[in-house]
């Protein structure tokens, strides 16, 4: 179990968001001091096709992409749909939304406080990490993917 129960938030769109405007929130986000971790919620987007006919051919979608973030390159993996934040304190929380207002120009969003992401390790992390896992990846592991969460370097 975590020391400290930090803040979470949720930023929640009202349409998915395309790779430029994911790449331009996510710059905003780690502009701001007190972040703690962030997980990118949505529809995956595979990279050979999973099921049907054309299974484990390449998946060309168009909006899976590399952008961008804090002069390190994120490679897409889900179509963003909400962001899912945890936070050092609540004073954190109004300063997150005034950085963020300018990219939503053409849509709305909202920030809800609550607990979104796992506090205690779960059976998918103790599988995932192992019995010494790293505090701050729990609850980033999706039991499905063969691939590791992915570190932002600009975010603690």
């Amino acid at each position: 179990m975590t020391e400290a129960t930090f803040p979470q938030c949720r930023i929640i769109t009202e349409r998915l968001l395309n790779p430029e405007t994911t790449e331009r929130l996510l710059n905003k986000v780690v502009s701001v001091a007190g972040v703690r971790r962030m997980v990118l919620n949505g529809p995956r987007l595979p990279a050979t096709i999973p099921y049907g006919p054309a299974k484990g051919q390449d998946n060309p979608h168009p909006m899976r992409k590399t952008i961008h973030v804090d002069d390190q390159e994120v490679p897409l993996q889900v179509h963003v749909g909400t962001v899912l934040l945890e936070v050092e304190s609540r004073d954190v929380i109004p300063a997150l939304q005034a950085a963020i207002e300018p990219v939503f120009t053409d849509f709305t969003f909202r920030i809800q406080e609550g607990r979104f992401m796992k506090t205690e390790p779960s059976l998918v992390d103790y599988c995932k990490y192992g019995p010494d896992a790293d505090k701050e990846m729990l609850g980033l592991a999706d039991p499905s993917s063969k691939s590791k969460p992915i570190i932002l370097q600009g975010i603690k």
